[in-house]
């Protein structure tokens, strides 16, 4: 595969490099000093996936039919396509898996979690697959409220360790029936996955303002589940610290070095910084929008609080 680069981009806070184009991201000013380089080239391993295989300075993770990416000191991701490979599969695994390995390896913590803007701050929504975090994220898209991140919602942390959420993706994945809830057809939208007509997810695009932060306090988290009455209640201690473990983007991935320290010290520094909510409501789509409306009334609850704490 011939380079097409180098193109550049931001994308969880940092500048990427790379001589893959990503129509999934804006282009950014090429002569800002690069955090992270995407190159294409030669991956020699045996590694076939699921997990990494750990090579000098990074890992290396293999994606049958579609890549090998050896993600490497947290500043380089080089790329070995497949022979008939679709790009659209290639750049899927390197903006998810790979950038998730990249991510733990500089000490950011990447939550498989959405993320809204309410009142100039974030609101992080996890939970396992399926558990409606897109499907939320889209309902407070449609209501006018900004989407800054889809599935992988990276959290940095300054020096006073507050943390900071930076922009993701700008789109969501939908499963079909999602997409059919809120109003959307799938002959509108590509599949995420190109070639395999069983993946029933769809990649939405989402328009970002103009002038947006790159950066926005994170305010609090919700953990969304599946119950028999809607419900929302605090988590703390050691229950807060396993649901931020049991959420953590490629999480198997952490290494029992640096990366795991990292990882443990960035959870602690989280939950004592942003309360952690759990949310039960009840499955389908009947009373999603009544649900819906009060998450955001608590959670606008909460961005008024933080308001008045820190004026």
């Amino acid at each position: 595969m011939t380079r097409s680069g180098p193109h550049a981009y931001r994308l969880f806070g940092l500048n990427l490099v790379s001589d893959l184009a990503f129509p999934e991201l804006a282009s950014k000013d090429g002569a800002t000093a690069a955090d992270v380089e995407v190159r294409l080239g030669h991956v020699p391993t045996s590694a076939s996936g699921p997990g990494p295989e750990p090579v000098e300075g990074g890992a290396v993770i293999g994606v049958p039919e579609v890549a090998r990416y050896a993600v490497l000191e947290g500043r380089r991701i080089i790329v070995d396509c497949d022979d008939g490979a679709d790009l659209r599969n290639v750049r899927l695994y390197l903006l998810g898996s790979a950038m998730g390995l990249l991510l733990h390896q500089r000490g950011i913590l990447p939550l498989h979690a959405n993320a809204v803007e309410i009142d100039g701050q974030a609101f992080a929504f996890m939970g396992p697959s399926g558990a409606g975090k897109s499907t939320l994220a889209a309902w407070f898209h449609d209501r006018g409220l900004r989407v800054v991140a889809d599935d992988v919602c990276a959290v940095h942390f300054d020096v006073q360790s507050r943390p900071w959420v930076s922009q993701g993706l700008p789109r969501l994945r939908l499963w079909k029936s999602a997409l059919e809830a809120t109003g959307r057809s799938d002959e509108q939208f590509q599949r995420s996955y190109a070639g395999d007509e069983q993946w029933d997810k769809y990649d939405v695009p989402l328009v970002q303002p103009d002038k947006a932060s790159d950066l926005l306090p994170l305010t609090a988290i919700y953990l969304l589940s599946q119950g028999e009455e809607f419900a929302i209640e605090g988590i703390d201690g050691v229950a807060a610290a396993d649901a931020i473990f049991a959420n953590t983007y490629r999480g198997q991935y952490i290494d029992r070095g640096r990366q795991a320290r990292n990882h443990w010290e960035s959870s602690l520094k989280l939950i004592a910084a942003a309360p952690l909510f759990s949310v039960s409501r009840l499955w389908g789509f009947a009373s999603f929008d009544e649900q819906a409306r009060r998450i955001i009334d608590h959670a606008e609850g909460i961005a008024r609080q933080s308001v008045r704490e820190a004026g």
